[in-house]
């Protein structure tokens, strides 16, 4: 496992959602939802990233109003297009 060290304002931690000792894990899973908000990510990764299960990832996810779902309607097309295929 990679470490980076960020450097930030002593007050940047004086949060009163979370403690200093949960921030790091707050600021991994805040990136991993961005990510994966932006497509940028799956949600195995997104999960790794944060250090969650993918069920706890999902349901971060949905706590920050981020659907869980990353499909295109031309990913869905294809899908479909793919099952009638294979069907016939």
């Amino acid at each position: 496992m990679k470490t980076i060290t960020l450097e930030i304002p002593d007050n940047a931690t004086a949060l009163d959602w979370c403690s200093e000792d949960e921030f790091p894990a707050q600021l991994r899973l805040a990136a991993a939802i961005f990510w994966y908000d932006r497509g940028l990510i799956s949600q195995g990764k997104g999960a790794a990233i944060a250090g969650l299960s993918r069920a706890d990832f999902i349901q971060a996810l949905s706590q920050a109003q981020v659907n869980p779902l990353q499909v295109t309607p031309e990913d869905l097309n294809a899908e479909l297009e793919r099952a009638f295929d294979a069907h016939r």
